[in-house]
């Protein structure tokens, strides 16, 4: 069962980490990240970030490739930020929902201009 405790630090890394992904200077990652979700085990000690891009899944994954490389920086970064005990380790994983999102709109936009049409 999540803590209190353990909610409020997902959250706070939550908040966090897009700014600490401006700071990483790894060319594949993109600058139009998005952290999805976060997910903090029970004991602090492995956090998932689920990550998204605007610019797809391929940009997605190279992306997530990048942030592997540079977790060193960023756990470091999210200690001195938040103050914490310890440092979970950073597991990131590419996620496709802000890509299915937009695609969805697309279609409902299609289908309310389609009914628009049919009812003028």
């Amino acid at each position: 069962m999540p803590s209190f405790k353990n909610s409020r630090m997902s959250e706070d890394i939550h908040r966090e980490l897009p700014d600490i992904f401006r700071q990483v200077k790894d060319p594949r990652v993109s600058n139009m990240l998005s952290v999805v979700r976060v997910e903090l085990a029970g004991d602090g000690s492995h956090c998932k970030v689920y990550i998204s891009s605007l610019l797809g899944m391929e940009d997605t994954k190279q992306s997530v490739k990048g942030l592997q490389s540079a977790s060193g920086f960023i756990r470091r970064e999210l200690f001195a930020r938040l103050k914490m005990r310890k440092s979970p380790e950073l597991h990131f994983i590419a996620d496709d929902s802000i890509a299915r999102g937009a695609e969805i709109t697309n279609k409902l936009e299609k289908i309310i201009s389609a009914e628009g049409e049919t009812h003028e």
